[in-house]
């Protein structure tokens, strides 16, 4: 049926169960993973925080999971590098994505996120 031979090299070319760096179990966005943490009972903090880097101008820097993770289960600010910031409640950090909820103004909807996407974050 295809041209091409089946090569066992790239059998783990793309893992089972998650792929990116996002957790097992499927989860397409908008839908948590089935079995994942819940969405909080609450709306965020009714401030916004400010940025720690100042100007908003552009960052060499990525952000490291490691730091992100601290804030795993609690309300936190992201500034992206590209688009408005918003509210982000992360239940789950992966080597290069972390995923959660995102707040949308009326309610809380599952996403991901690249971290080479997020300019900087505040947890709160």
């Amino acid at each position: 049926m295809y041209p091409y031979q089946y090569d066992p090299r790239f059998q783990n070319l793309f893992p089972p169960g998650g792929g990116q760096g996002f957790p097992p179990g499927g989860g397409d966005q908008g839908f948590p993973p089935q079995g994942g943490a819940q969405p909080p009972s609450s709306p965020p903090p009714a401030f916004t925080p400010t940025p720690k880097l100042g100007s908003g101008g552009p960052s060499l820097y990525a952000v490291d999971p490691g730091a992100i993770s601290g804030c795993l289960y609690r309300y936190t600010y992201i500034w992206p590098r590209n688009g408005r910031p918003y509210w982000f409640y992360p239940t789950f950090v992966g080597r290069r994505s972390v995923a959660g909820y995102r707040w949308t103004g009326s309610f809380w909807v599952y996403a991901g996120v690249d971290v080479n996407q997020i300019r900087e974050f505040q947890c709160v």
